[in-house]
């Protein structure tokens, strides 16, 4: 899973890649952050009543610095990576609500306004780069795009989930069992539609994981009446966030033992 990197620089001043490798640990891992991001997020803003105002400030104050660890080392590190995944998810999460209740967007203009908002970034990406990458992020200007499209698809995938579970009124867990047969329908156009970019298909996959993550956190916390299972916010939280370190800490120990056998 990792693409755990030696070096900090190559020849030329570019980076070494600090982004891990696409498999399927990594979107096991990716759904468990954009859960725990649900959770989290929901955790601060609602059961601590914190609002979605202040929360937002409080987790953009965690992804800065999170960024800025994950921006500034000088390889790879797994658990490093993960924070500022999960920070963007909890962000995603209380800014998603900001703009839909308190702003009164709406679900539907707000993830109009997001999509438009992703599509923008990775126009500006693939003007000033001149390619959309995923896995070789080599430069730290292609470093910070990477980041600030997750951030913006993140918050997307946010309003995609009320949306369907809310604003349509399909539920939470149709909404969890919609996008992850969407999901399934990239995986294969991944494998049969050769002609479509994979970085495409990442980026698609990628923003549809969000909701997926969304519709299964609410699933597990809201109450009974509204199809939850009514745990805790808190309790779901960090059930889910131990099985994040769990995975990250197998996912590195294969990557090392691999290495250590060529």
């Amino acid at each position: 899973m990792a693409n755990v990197v030696r070096q900090a620089e190559q020849p030329g001043g570019s980076l070494m890649s600090k982004v891990p490798q696409v498999t399927l640990m990594f979107w096991f891992i990716k759904i468990l952050a954009t859960t725990v991001g649900e959770t989290g997020g929901d955790a601060l803003s609602m059961t601590l009543q914190l609002g979605y105002a202040v929360s937002s400030l409080i987790f953009l104050g965690f992804f800065a610095i999170t960024l800025a660890a994950q921006v500034t080392s000088r390889k790879y590190h797994p658990f490093a990576y993960w924070a500022v995944v999960v920070a963007t998810t909890t962000v995603g999460t209380t800014m998603s609500d900001y703009l839909d209740r308190t702003l009164n967007l709406g679900y539907v203009k707000s993830s109009i306004f997001l999509f438009c908002g992703v599509l923008l970034v990775l126009f500006i990406w693939r003007r000033t780069v001149g390619k959309i990458e995923y896995e070789n992020i080599t430069t730290r200007k292609e470093e910070i795009f990477y980041w600030v499209t997750i951030l913006v698809s993140n918050t997307l995938g946010t309003a995609l989930g009320d949306f369907v579970a809310s604003t349509a009124g399909l539920g939470f867990e149709t909404g969890a069992l919609i996008f992850a047969g969407l999901l399934a329908l990239v995986a294969l156009a991944y494998f049969w539609l050769k002609n479509i970019p994979a970085s495409v298909l990442f980026w698609s996959a990628y923003v549809l994981t969000r909701p997926l993550g969304a519709t299964l956190g609410d699933t597990l916390t809201k109450a009974h009446a509204q199809g939850g299972f009514a745990l805790g916010r808190f309790v779901s939280s960090f059930s889910i966030a131990a099985l994040m370190v769990v995975a990250i800490a197998l996912a590195s120990g294969r990557q090392r033992w691999a290495e250590n056998n060529r």
